[in-house]
């Protein structure tokens, strides 16, 4: 054989090779985006449906009698004022209690951005009085041991929003005790707690500057409540 021969033989070896590598990097990245993609799914349906769960579990059974899944709106709605207060990072669905047509408690959606690990995902209830019936983590990366405490299945701790309010404490009492304020923090945790009791302090102060397009009936067309804004603002 020629050294020419032999030049063309490895160069078609070679060049078969590259397309081998090729084709299979290209199976390997299309399984690898498949199997992430029914990850996400399953993971969104699991998250949608503990989410679900918490909502019935924050709202006392006798308070309501609507379709509480379906009674739903989205944060976007053109009425809702200071949106970012929730730190929502995309539009996202809030829920109306009703019993016998009239709005009883409202279920927010909001984010404490400043995790020890990353954002932590909330819901909150709160009724027309503007008192907290309940606040739940939905998604959370905090330290085992430490900061996942904040999980209602792990410490009491998240229960102590209930019956919380800013008449009961006012607005800039909302830290937790080592930065001067009223909520304790957690045994060898600290910024988790701190993210939650702000979190949860931005989510009451939206439900006051919009209380009245909350517990509208037509909340896509309700009319803002200024006044409640803007004593929000004041205790801001």
């Amino acid at each position: 054989m020629s050294d020419n021969q032999d030049t063309v033989t490895l160069s078609q070896a070679i060049r078969r090779s590259a397309i081998g590598l090729g084709l299979f990097a290209i199976f390997t990245a299309g399984i690898i985006a498949v199997t992430q993609t029914l990850t996400k799914e399953r993971i969104d349906r699991n998250e949608a449906a503990f989410e679900a769960r918490t909502l019935f579990e924050l709202v006392p059974e006798d308070t309501y009698d609507n379709d509480l899944l379906n009674t739903r709106y989205s944060t976007a709605l053109d009425t809702l004022s200071n949106r970012a207060l929730l730190r929502l990072p995309q539009p996202a669905d809030w829920f109306q209690a009703k019993r016998e047509g009239e709005v009883t408690a409202v279920l927010l959606p909001l984010v404490a951005p400043e995790g020890y690990t990353e954002a932590i995902r909330l819901i909150m209830a709160v009724d027309r009085d503007g008192e907290l019936l309940g606040v739940r983590v939905i998604r959370h990366k905090e330290t085992p041991g430490l900061g996942d405490q904040i999980e209602s299945g792990k410490t009491d701790w998240i229960q102590s929003f209930v019956g919380e309010s800013f008449d009961k404490t006012p607005p800039e009492d909302w830290e937790v005790k080592k930065d001067g304020g009223e909520f304790d923090q957690l045994t060898g945790a600290t910024i988790t707690p701190r993210a939650v009791v702000r979190a949860v302090a931005r989510g009451l102060r939206f439900y006051t500057e919009n209380r009245a397009v909350l517990l509208s009936n037509e909340p896509a067309s309700a009319a803002p409540d200024t006044d409640a804004a803007d004593t929000a603002n004041e205790g801001a």
